[in-house]
């Protein structure tokens, strides 16, 4: 499968090495998403635009989040690497 959804599946069925999902794909990518999001929120903010439109922006990639956090969940992974992970999606959607 390629593409968007050969990504996602990939990911769901556990085909992935956990390093690659845990470090690249959640800390790396996840993070950069989450700071470019906020960013671009606080910007709109400081613009003088709508706090709705703000928050919306903020939050567009919790869907993404909540499905890698529960992708690394799924992975036969120890179980301090999984609350790293929550611990990971807290901070990334209250920051």
């Amino acid at each position: 499968m390629l593409g968007a959804a050969g990504f996602f599946t990939r990911r769901w069925r556990a085909e992935v090495p956990q390093r690659v999902l845990f470090w690249r794909d959640l800390v790396v990518v996840g993070t950069l998403i989450n700071l470019l999001a906020t960013g671009l929120a606080l910007a709109l903010v400081a613009s003088g635009a709508n706090i709705a439109l703000a928050a919306g922006v903020h939050f567009l990639p919790l869907p993404y989040n909540l499905f890698l956090v529960a992708a690394v969940w799924r992975l036969p992974a120890s179980a301090a690497l999984r609350w790293v992970s929550l611990a990971w999606l807290a901070l990334v959607t209250l920051v």
